[in-house]
């Protein structure tokens, strides 16, 4: 397995990705669960191989070799190919709107096609498919993105740090509001455009992500970790959790792997 991670530095390029990453391995599993990861990524499948099947909820995909997701609230279940090369990009969510013309929130809870969106996607998928490794890649698709994306506002900036943020977990939608300088009711609205949901359905969204973080970096028990991760109580903490992943937090720790978010099963 070869696994390679990019974080721009660039203050231009880091207002507009979290992150590139790639991986190459030959899987020896049948199933992949992916957990919502509250993320906006376009992921390239480089190995030509047949259309991978998955779903989310009761909609079944057959996924393109170019496609975007958005922030879920419900897994995504599929069956990987044997032989895996992709290319991935995580964007920063504000920044969404002015990449691909569309906000953030109508990619969540599906897998968009991105040649559907504009058709040089596929001549990007080409140009990515084409170079010999990882920082070819992400010079070709750099290249691509500088043409595309200007500089967002400061309070893009700040809403941006609090939608990808590890904090801001336990805060009151009026404090919430002063501190990115919106009226509670205009920042529910910027909050529903990029991802799909309201301000309190984000701040419980940010308290799942939270628990899913420590339970892949911490020994925390699960009531530590749900009172770290500020839910009312143990209950509340499974019930939200099941909501979001079809699963307990006991179970998800059972069987979560190396990659956060991401479950494996049924060996070849």
């Amino acid at each position: 397995m070869n696994n390679s991670l990019s974080i721009p530095q660039t203050s231009g390029f880091s207002h507009a990705i979290q992150a590139i990453w790639q991986i190459e391995r030959r899987t020896p599993f049948h199933k992949e669960i992916i957990v919502p990861k509250g993320v906006v990524e376009i992921i390239f499948n480089l190995n030509d191989s047949f259309p991978i099947l998955s779903q989310i909820g009761d909609s079944q995909y057959r996924v393109s070799n170019c496609f975007i997701n958005g922030f879920n609230t419900a897994p995504i279940s599929l069956q990987p190919p044997e032989q895996q090369v992709f290319f991935g990009v995580q964007f920063q969510p504000m920044a969404v709107k002015a990449i691909f013309g569309t906000p953030a929130s109508e990619f969540s809870n599906t897998l968009v096609d991105a040649t559907l969106l504009d058709p040089v996607f596929r001549s990007l998928w080409h140009q990515l498919a084409e170079q010999s490794g990882f920082e070819a890649r992400v010079s070709v698709f750099l290249s691509w993105l500088e043409k595309r994306f200007s500089e967002p506002e400061p309070r893009e900036r700040l809403m941006n740090d609090f939608l990808v943020g590890a904090s801001w977990h336990n805060v009151s939608v009026t404090a919430l509001a002063n501190s990115l300088y919106y009226s509670p009711r205009h920042l529910s609205r910027k909050i529903t455009e990029t991802t799909g949901m309201n301000t309190e359905e984000m701040l419980l969204y940010k308290k799942y992500l939270h628990a899913v973080h420590l339970m892949h970096h911490s020994e925390l028990t699960l009531t530590e970790i749900a009172h770290e991760s500020h839910f009312s109580d143990q209950s509340h903490f499974i019930k939200s959790f099941k909501t979001f992943t079809h699963m307990t937090p006991g179970a998800y720790k059972r069987m979560k792997s190396n990659v956060m978010g991401h479950v494996f099963e049924d060996v070849r």
